[in-house]
């Protein structure tokens, strides 16, 4: 029987399990895939550790992952792959006994169910297919939500990570000015990419406005340290700020951003992979960790060890 790494209580990374399952079966429009790469999200960790029980309520055990990439082995009637192409996107879910289907996906397993599967170009890594679809997809949806265009001012929370990488680099090409905070070890990396980066933590505003003294005029919140109610006063317009990480967005009439199956824009996968093979789009893989040590790559994802995406590999 085929392998995954799941969960049946709430807890530590410890808690994570290398478990027998049944082979999942595709459905119509799915295809299934021999996983060769499965990208670490924090949100995975989030719902590992029940802090997403009331948005993502669980149905142990859990199957964990919400991209991949790997090698079709079967498809489902109307399929938009076929046996033998290689692909990545998003998990749709495990359809096997106990599985918690869409919630909380199921790319952390040696076979996993896609529903919308891209072609991934023959350049591209596994590793850095499986990392794309959550993040870029993310950067993506937020920038559209915000309307920003080119010759207004963007600033981005958190930019050294993933969702923020990404965001930066979308909104450069676009001809957007970006101000990134972040800790001091990406500054070098993140003013490569075209932004201007500023330190985060106290006094970030100040700084904010010594390198941008004509304001911003949106802010994409990646980080979810507290910055919301400053954010807002920055843009002097909530709409133009959006949160994908501070869960009090609400108390500040601030939009939270939320990957929604609904949500997720597909459409941008070919694109960032393109941009990906062409050397446009970079996103660092910090590290690869075998599938059964899930539980190791959680436990340094918490830590904040990590310097770019972590990746398990089957």
């Amino acid at each position: 029987m085929p392998i995954a790494i799941t969960f049946s209580r709430y807890g530590d990374p410890d808690v994570l399990t290398v478990s027998q399952v049944e082979l999942p079966q595709p459905g119509p429009g799915q295809v299934r895939v021999r996983v060769r790469a499965a990208s670490v999200n924090p949100i995975d960790a989030k719902i590992r550790s029940g802090m997403m029980e009331g948005i993502v309520p669980a149905q142990f055990p859990v199957f964990l992952g919400l991209d991949v990439s790997g090698v079709v082995d079967a498809a489902g009637a109307d399929a938009s792959a076929a046996v033998g192409d290689e692909v990545f996107g998003v998990v749709s879910g495990v359809a096997s006994s106990g599985g918690s289907g869409d919630a909380s996906g199921g790319g952390y397993a040696e076979y996993a169910i896609l529903g919308q599967p891209v072609a991934k170009p023959e350049r591209l890594s596994w590793e850095l297919a499986a990392a794309l679809p959550v993040v870029g997809t993310t950067a993506f949806r937020v920038l559209k939500q915000l309307g920003v265009h080119s010759g207004e001012t963007l600033l981005i929370h958190g930019a050294g990570g993933s969702v923020g990488t990404i965001a930066v680099q979308l909104a450069v090409a676009r001809g957007i000015t970006v101000i990134a905070t972040a800790g001091e070890h990406d500054h070098e990396r993140l003013a490569t990419l075209g932004a201007t980066p500023v330190a985060y933590g106290d006094g970030w505003m100040d700084r904010v406005k010594t390198v941008a003294p004509n304001g911003v005029d949106a802010v994409f919140d990646a980080a979810g340290a507290g910055v919301l109610a400053h954010s807002v006063g920055l843009t002097g317009d909530r709409t133009r700020v959006i949160t994908i990480a501070d869960i009090t967005a609400a108390v500040h009439d601030v939009r939270l951003s939320r990957n929604n199956p609904a949500d997720r824009s597909y459409a941008a996968l070919p694109e960032l992979a393109d941009l990906a093979t062409s050397g446009k789009l970079t996103l660092p893989i910090w590290r690869t960790y075998p599938l059964a040590e899930a539980a190791q790559a959680h436990a340094d994802l918490e830590a904040r060890s990590n310097r770019g995406k972590i990746v398990l590999l089957p």
